[in-house]
């Protein structure tokens, strides 16, 4: 078992317990994770990413895409009713119910998803909120705020 020591991260920095904890999460879960279906997360721009699975014998109305508390979660259902008519001699492709969950980064949302080729791919986009965007502080001199602060009691 693996044990990290994360008291230089909150040392120096604010707000980044909910990291810590994920990560400790991740490091004691000793459960195998599932690995149906197959999938990928890719970057496709500086703020953009995609996720694609693989959701072959599945159609648009099997499947589900939801986003709940920064979590995205995909599901899919097959009809019993189809299988039910037919008769197998070897059944090599899974179509099985899956739920699969990812969470996701504040500002991370859902801009869409769409399925073709077999494969379910959801866009993703990092919109950081202009009040969060980096921005420059005018620093003034001394002189200045002593002006400012007698002209506004002149006027009082």
């Amino acid at each position: 078992m693996r044990s990290f020591d994360f008291a230089p991260l909150y040392r120096a920095s604010v707000g980044f317990d909910q990291i810590a904890d994920m990560m400790d999460r991740v490091f004691t879960n000793d459960a195998p994770q599932p690995s149906y279906p197959p999938y990928n997360i890719e970057k496709t721009d500086e703020n953009a990413y995609r996720i694609s699975i693989a959701v072959a014998g599945f159609s648009e109305a099997d499947l589900t895409v939801e986003v709940k508390e920064n979590a995205l979660i995909i599901a899919a259902r097959k009809g019993e009713k189809e299988d039910g008519e037919r008769q197998y001699l070897h059944r090599g492709i899974a179509t099985r119910a899956f739920e699969r969950r990812f969470t996701l980064a504040d500002h991370v949302r859902v801009t869409g998803a769409t399925h073709a080729d077999g494969l379910l791919h959801i866009e993703l986009a990092r919109e950081v909120p202009e009040a969060l965007k980096p921005r420059r502080i005018a620093i003034s001199t001394g002189k200045a705020v002593e002006k400012d602060v007698l002209d506004a009691q002149a006027v009082n």
